[in-house]
């Protein structure tokens, strides 16, 4: 049976392609949402919102659109460009989820906000969404210096909000999927593993970053004039981070992202690049994670029962009387 998340999206697997700015280009979402998960446009640049229209044709699949409330909130005429293109599932963040949600169902679409804090995520489910993201602090992007993890957040969001959620932050494969699915998610959402692959029109300079990264590949880099961001720890960053209150940020993100010159500005990507050890296609990526998560509590049981008792169900009455 299908749970809420997949329900709600009309999808085979409920793993979600990030919405990333510049990158979440009709290919790349296409590829996802032909995987059976749900691929994602970003909205925020003129080639975006045009790829809203092409995506249709490569896919005839659910494929969903991002809308960064800060960006549009003083032009709501994005929702009717949104249901021009048929889109039916919209993913809000950075702003205030009252400001479009009524909008948007009114238009006939669902609304799926992106919190990183219960707060948030309170505030969204009285705005009236149908379901959350919720992200930990070790994604890429824009996130608050004092934000929380995932291990942290999104057991506190499901404990305190009924409604479904999609755990961002950490993810990229079966194993993160299965303690996301224990964590109270019913689904996950993957930028940085979505960058590292086959399909992401990247440079390769920037999909070899991720994939060399380690442990401490990433930062929380604050400069002076933007938002803090997590963002790979080499290149513009490493120079940043030592200069303070004097570091200025250069605006070639497109020289970085799709030029490799990594001194062009700064990658937002997130702490599990340190886990991705090379490309992959989109739909593999998909599948797996889905698919592997039985396997990773499989694996589970046999860590808390003993190698024998590996598919003893965790609701067990042994395990209860432990």
């Amino acid at each position: 049976m299908p749970n809420r998340v997949q329900t709600l999206l009309g999808v085979r697997y409920p793993v979600v392609q990030a919405p990333m700015t510049y990158i979440a280009r009709a290919e790349l979402a296409a590829a996802v949402s032909e995987g059976g998960g749900l691929g994602m446009v970003e909205t925020l640049t003129p080639q975006g919102r045009e790829d809203l229209l092409r995506v249709r044709e490569l896919t005839d699949r659910p494929v969903a659109a991002n809308l960064m409330i800060q960006g549009w909130k003083r032009d709501p005429s994005i929702v009717d460009v949104l249901a021009s293109a048929g889109v039916r599932h919209v993913f809000t963040s950075a702003g205030d989820p009252a400001l479009f949600t009524a909008r948007l169902h009114d238009a006939g679409m669902t609304v799926v906000h992106v919190v990183g804090s219960l707060k948030a995520a309170r505030k969204a489910a009285d705005a009236g969404v149908d379901a959350l993201v919720v992200e930990g602090v070790e994604g890429g992007g824009f996130k608050s210096p004092l934000g929380a993890s995932t291990m942290v957040l999104l057991p506190l969001v499901a404990e305190h909000v009924d409604l479904p959620i999609i755990c961002a932050g950490g993810m990229c494969d079966a194993r993160t999927c299965a303690a996301a699915v224990v964590l109270g998610a019913e689904g996950v959402q993957m930028g940085t593993r979505m960058l590292a692959s086959v399909e992401a029109a990247v440079h390769a300079n920037f999909k070899d970053a991720i994939v060399a990264a380690d442990d401490a590949g990433t930062v929380m880099l604050s400069v002076p004039g933007n938002p803090t961001m997590r963002v790979l720890h080499t290149g513009l960053a490493a120079t940043l981070r030592d200069q303070g209150e004097q570091a200025q940020l250069l605006g070639r993100i497109t020289d970085l992202y799709f030029g490799g010159d990594l001194d062009a500005s700064v990658a937002n990507t997130g702490q599990v690049s340190a886990r991705i050890t090379g490309l992959e296609p989109v739909a593999e990526i998909v599948r797996r994670t889905w698919t592997g998560v039985e396997a990773a509590l499989d694996a589970a049981r046999g860590r808390i029962n003993g190698p024998d008792q590996a598919r003893l169900p965790l609701t067990d009455p042994k395990l209860q009387a432990r």
